[in-house]
């Protein structure tokens, strides 16, 4: 797909269809297939992430690619760890540069039967799934949630079921909380035993006759971008629901200080202007770090300065989200201070903007949809590589043309 570049509609009233939550469609479905009988799932993205997670579980080829789909390799590799066969596991050229080591120590550690194919400690992996003995395993509580998720998911299908101890700081705790109420919903005893341990036991999953995936908070975000950023703006979300497992659903609360209000009716929500915007926004984003690039690229167009922390699992994303960040918000004049490979802060200064401002995706779905709403108060901006969105929100593009966003495809 060319670049393209997008020119904003005066004011925005509009309803728009988000996708279903990625991260409950691919709990659901590694849970689901782990169940003695099956649910029906319903309202099941349509995203790269979740097809190829689809395809897998359905087909389970002797070498299931899985492109760029992170949420997909760690799931999938605890996954085949307790199915019968030989599998192997592989994705794009930055997969088998995501380090997926200590997931496959802690699965080890259970008995799991586990062989790099290329680099120690990266994808492609070649594994032997087999019924587990281990219960007990330790890791860091300061990596990738999804780590842990994948190993909970598969404690109903272990012998003696699972003793996760989590070491240091947990980050990304919501993420964790909605695999245990996943699991949950699919019949397992799965929870939290005191701060740091967490508890599987060895009672198979018997899934509901259906299960509902309702919609993606994250995708959500970029609309409250839309609305913070446009000077007339009311958008209806349907699918998203108050009391949500989802941690993104805390962008509701953060964007009220950007000037958004949330109304809450039935099942959807609604967005408009408040008026309200504070003069500096600090924010731990430690539970939330999908949001970053959303609040960094907003707070900024807005002249708000920020501090947000909690954003060392940047590094190991589809991109360096970090760098990438910093890299593409000085083509549009603004100069970003990283600190301490996990704080990223901007106090005001500038540079001098880039004429055509052509933002770089980096294979990266969030950095093309987060820097997409710049077109509202900046000309000319472009984005390479809008194919991108299709990982998480493949109709993205058309959804901002339905809301009045015109989009040109550049030479």
């Amino acid at each position: 797909m060319k670049p393209i570049r997008l020119i904003p509609p005066e004011t925005i009233h509009t309803t728009i269809q988000l996708p279903s939550s990625k991260s409950i469609c691919n709990r659901a479905l590694v849970i689901n297939a782990l169940s003695e009988k099956r649910a029906r799932l319903d309202n099941l993205s349509d995203c790269d992430d979740t097809r190829v997670m689809i395809r897998a579980l359905q087909e389970m080829p002797d070498t299931i690619d899985i492109g760029a789909a992170g949420t997909a390799m760690r799931f999938l590799t605890a996954y085949l760890s307790v199915c019968e066969g030989t599998h192997s596991l592989t994705g794009t050229q930055r997969m088998q540069q995501r380090p997926i080591g200590i997931l496959v120590d802690a699965l080890r550690a259970l008995g799991a039967e586990i062989v790099y194919s290329r680099n120690e400690g990266y994808p492609p992996l070649c594994i032997t799934g087999h019924r587990l003995s281990q219960a007990e395993v330790a890791l860091p509580g300061n990596v990738s949630s999804q780590y842990i998720s994948a190993l909970l998911m598969i404690g109903p299908a272990l012998q003696n079921g699972l003793r996760l101890t989590l070491t240091g700081d947990i980050i990304s705790r919501p993420y964790i909380d909605l695999t245990l109420q996943l699991m949950r919903a699919f019949g397992a005893q799965a929870g939290w035993k005191g701060e740091n341990q967490l508890c599987v036991e060895p009672l198979p999953y018997q899934a509901p006759d259906a299960y509902y995936v309702e919609s993606d908070w994250s995708a959500a975000s970029y609309w409250y971008e839309i609305c913070a950023l446009m000077p007339h703006a009311e958008i209806e979300l349907p699918g998203l629901f108050r009391q949500s497992p989802q941690g993104d659903a805390q962008v509701a609360s953060l964007f009220a200080s950007l000037g958004v209000e949330t109304r809450y009716e039935d099942n959807r929500v609604i967005l408009s202007k408040s008026g309200i915007k504070t003069s500096r926004l600090e924010y731990d984003f430690i539970n939330q770090p999908d949001l970053a690039q959303t609040f960094v690229v907003t707070c900024a167009l807005l002249d708000i300065p920020f501090c947000f922390s909690g954003l060392q699992s940047l590094k190991i994303k589809e991109t360096d989200r970090m760098a990438a960040l910093i890299t593409e918000m000085s083509k549009l004049g603004y100069v970003l201070e990283e600190k301490d490979g996990s704080v990223l802060m901007w106090n005001g200064e500038r540079c001098t903007p880039d004429a055509f401002p052509c933002i770089d995706t980096y294979e990266d779905h969030r950095m093309a949809m987060a820097f997409a709403p710049a077109c509202i108060r900046l000309e000319n901006v472009q984005i390479n590589n809008p194919q991108v969105v299709s990982k998480s929100y493949p109709h993205y593009w058309e959804d901002l043309s339905r809301a009045g966003f015109s989009i040109l495809e550049e030479c």
